[in-house]
């Protein structure tokens, strides 16, 4: 294969999966008589199916993910090089988002699991490479790191409802107290928020996706069964944890670089003396 056609099989190979996971999309939404993903596998992904389960609304960030996608698709015709190497996670998420909506279709819950933790492990060596090698400008910081980075956040918080739903289909009752276990699912979360706003050197994206999804998990628990006053509360206080932890990274290398000036300048001018 000529290095002319490398980019060219890589750019069809995004396409590609871009176009797949599209079906897969509209699949589940019911556009080819199939149940929404909210009605299929017996309900057990439904707002009020389990304690972890965010409310209708937060599902929203998809449109969003998936017009970052689309962009990411054409964007990456331009990128020659794929300098930082994300091509075949690219790819791989897409297909995984595919097959995970193919499973839910076909009532495959615990499968879907394994699916959605693949799904989860890709994006988040994804979100490795595009922390180790700086975007080459703004346009690619908002099409690839921002894209990716939603993805990852909204995913890191859909795979623990995934699992309570896969979980609560079992006939698992969390050992009588459902809700101080996802309690501790919660606590979780906002552990690995907090090691990605500090590994991704002041990320936006991946912080606010976790902050979406667990505000609307509060929602859920707050206002719809199962009612779990405890749970929303927690997923609050996580959605916080989060937030400040992304400010931090933000604000406190702004102060050490300011406190790191103010030090060196008396050297400075004691030298110019």
């Amino acid at each position: 294969m000529t290095r002319s056609s490398r980019p060219l099989v890589r750019h069809l190979a995004v396409s590609v999966s871009f176009l797949l996971a599209m079906v897969g999309t509209a699949i589940g939404v019911g556009a080819f008589g199939g149940d929404p993903i909210d009605e299929a596998a017996g309900g057990l992904l439904a707002a009020d199916a389990t304690h972890l389960a965010p409310a209708g609304s937060a599902f929203m960030i998809w449109s969003v993910i998936y017009v970052g996608l689309g962009a990411f698709t054409l964007w990456q015709w331009w990128d020659r090089r794929d300098a930082r190497r994300i091509a075949p996670q690219a790819i791989a998420s897409l297909l995984l988002n595919a097959a995970w909506i193919l499973t839910i279709q076909a009532g495959w819950v615990a499968l879907s699991v394994v699916v959605i933790v693949l799904l989860l492990a890709v994006l988040a060596d994804l979100f490795r490479r595009l922390t180790a090698v700086p975007p080459g400008g703004g346009l690619e910081r908002i099409v690839v790191d921002g894209t990716f980075g939603l993805y990852l956040g909204w995913v890191s918080v859909a795979t623990c409802a995934n699992i309570a739903a896969a979980l609560t289909g079992a006939g698992f009752s969390g050992f009588g107290v459902p809700s101080l276990l996802a309690v501790a699912v919660l606590a979780v979360v906002a552990v690995i928020g907090v090691a990605l706003t500090v590994a991704g050197r002041r990320p936006v994206a991946a912080p606010l996706a976790m902050i979406w999804g667990l505000a609307w998990i509060a929602v859920g628990r707050a206002t719809d069964e199962p009612h779990a006053p405890a749970v929303a509360i927690a997923a609050g206080v996580a959605a916080a944890v989060i937030a400040l932890a992304a400010a931090a990274q933000w604000v406190l290398p702004h102060r050490r670089g300011a406190a790191a000036t103010t030090r060196t300048a008396p050297a400075t001018a004691g030298r110019a003396r």
